[in-house]
């Protein structure tokens, strides 16, 4: 074969292999070594593909005994074209997505010497991230510093695994290294940094990036933009977000689908379709392709203003463009029609969902669960979980939760108490939420005894009762007239940090003056302005009567 161009070799190889021809140790190093050494390293890796496949077999070898042939310090094989068998191997390994015997070979290699190139190195390092080997990956990284090339990409690879991983200390300690190396930090990777640390609520670094790459003299592109402003709307700062945008507009940046799909998600969040529809015209004015999230926005925003039979339409229109509803589309219309109070349009689409083979999942039960219970239909609902547990589904907290707030509604207290302890011996611990729910039932009741009693343990599962369950348990207590109970948790709200609403002032304020203790009625309210709540008019009345009353 050595006497044939190396293609012509290859050629009869891939052939004799394909005819049954059974080769040995010595037939394939040979074609290995003649496609090295004409540098045609694509051909050299396919066969090295073959046999770590299994698809280039024989009686005399097996792939790790012939790659410990190749590899062998006696091997045909000197320095000068070990360095790109060894790459070969190594590559042919990360292709068949087998990172601990691309590890192997990548050690074995610098063991012997040899120093990989950038590229090998920046395959395998992407491939150990893949696999969700981060430690690994850091690990390999910092062992191998050093001792192979490294350029910005693989600073790059490692700063965007440690983002993934939600490490962004070792992703800040790797740009301090970059910059020790005297590399340059690229617009990718303070991109991936600001990103990273936007997802992970440090709005603030992600800013201080950003202005720093401009000191750089590094242009913020769409991608850098677009992970801003995700930041400032993931954060709730909505007028930092428009206005980065008004900038990326005027600095001239393209927006691409994220951008487009960002914007749009936050105005139909906010209830301005119109601004958002004005966006999504200006997409296909632009060119700028439509994805199935875009879709999804409009039609969650189109259902958030009850105008699910638009949304629906709309539906219609994506399918138009080739783009097919997901579960998603078909989970966020059946919320809407569940909410408009239109079951059996929800039921219908959600048979839809079944003939379509779309998945249905727990969101999508309890969307529709919900619906039947607000609609104060029970049977329709235990149908559903039964239905539900059958497809091995199990029930949720969101999903007893629901159940027992029916219940609640319907008066059934011993019903949903009997929820809340199914839930509990499911494995499922009850949060603040759920004891909301029964206490604000029990309130509502006049049962004021085991609401008091609901609401103590709370401490002993180690959870804090919020402002809403202080507010309803005022509410009831008012409503029984007892001042000293409702003051008494007024005052106890304060101690935890929060603030009475209005109505509980309000409440409590009329049950004081009606026992005469218009003194005390004044105390909260001043109390009141100071948090910078406005008292209605109403509650300056039941204090002056109150006063006049005593004189």
């Amino acid at each position: 074969m050595l006497k044939n161009p190396p293609l012509k070799a290859f050629s009869l190889f891939n052939s004799s292999t394909l005819q049954g021809f059974q080769h040995t140790h010595e037939s394939t190093a040979v074609i290995l070594h003649h496609l090295l050494s004409s540098n045609m390293l694509a051909e050299a890796q396919s066969i090295l593909l073959q046999l770590i496949s299994g698809r280039l077999s024989s009686l005399s070898f097996t792939p790790p005994s012939l790659l410990q042939h190749l590899t062998d310090s006696n091997s045909r094989y000197n320095s000068s074209n070990l360095l790109p068998l060894y790459e070969a191997i190594i590559n042919a390994h990360v292709q068949s997505q087998m990172p601990e015997e691309a590890l192997f070979y990548f050690h074995q290699m610098i063991n012997r010497g040899l120093v990989p190139r950038s590229n090998i190195f920046n395959n395998l390092l992407t491939l150990l991230l893949k696999f969700n080997l981060f430690e690994k990956a850091w690990s390999f990284f910092n062992e191998t510093k050093g001792k192979t090339e490294f350029d910005s990409y693989s600073f790059g690879i490692m700063v965007k695994g440690c983002c993934e991983f939600g490490d962004l200390k070792k992703g800040f300690e790797l740009l301090s290294q970059l910059e020790e190396m005297g590399l340059s930090p690229n617009v990718v990777l303070y991109t991936t940094l600001i990103d990273g640390c936007c997802k992970n609520g440090d709005i603030e670094e992600a800013k201080r990036l950003f202005f720093k790459m401009g000191k750089l003299g590094l242009v913020a592109n769409e991608f850098t933009y677009t992970a801003l402003i995700n930041g400032y709307f993931k954060k709730g700062l909505k007028k930092d977000g428009f206005e980065l945008y008004e900038e990326m507009k005027l600095k001239g940046v393209v927006r691409n689908i994220y951008t487009y799909n960002s914007m749009i998600s936050q105005y139909c969040k906010d209830g301005d379709l119109s601004k958002a529809f004005e966006l999504f015209d200006e997409m296909r004015d632009k060119e700028v392709a439509y994805n199935v999230v875009t879709y999804n926005s409009l039609i969650s925003g189109l259902c958030r203003v009850k105008k699910p039979y638009e949304a629906e339409k709309l539906v219609g229109q994506m399918r138009k463009t080739g783009l097919s509803p997901n579960s998603i589309t078909y989970n966020t219309l059946i919320d809407g029609f569940c909410k408009a109070g239109k079951l059996d349009k929800a039921s219908s689409l959600f048979d839809q969902m079944k003939a379509r083979g779309l998945s249905i999942s727990l969101v999508t039960y309890n969307v529709l669960i919900a619906g039947f219970c607000r609609a104060g239909n029970l049977v329709a609902a235990a149908d559903l979980v039964k239905e539900m547990e059958e497809r091995g589904i199990s029930p949720s907290k969101v999903t007893y939760t629901v159940l027992i707030d029916a219940f609640v509604r319907s008066n059934d207290m011993e019903k949903a108490f009997e929820m809340k302890s199914k839930m509990e011996n499911s494995g499922l611990v009850s949060d603040v939420y759920t004891y909301g729910v029964l206490i604000h039932g029990l309130c509502i009741m006049g049962n004021m005894k085991d609401a008091m009693k609901l609401f103590r343990s709370m401490g002993e599962m180690h959870l804090k009762p919020n402002d809403v369950i202080y507010n309803t348990v005022i509410y009831g207590y008012c409503k029984q007239g007892s001042s000293f109970r409702a003051l008494r948790l007024i005052k106890e709200m304060g101690e935890n940090g929060m603030v009475p609403n209005i109505a509980s002032y309000g409440l409590t304020i009329g049950v004081l003056c009606k026992d005469g203790k218009w003194q005390e009625a004044e105390v909260l309210l001043n109390e009141m302005v100071g948090f910078g709540l406005e008292p209605p008019d109403s509650i300056y009345s039941v204090i002056s009567k109150a006063k006049n009353e005593v004189t």
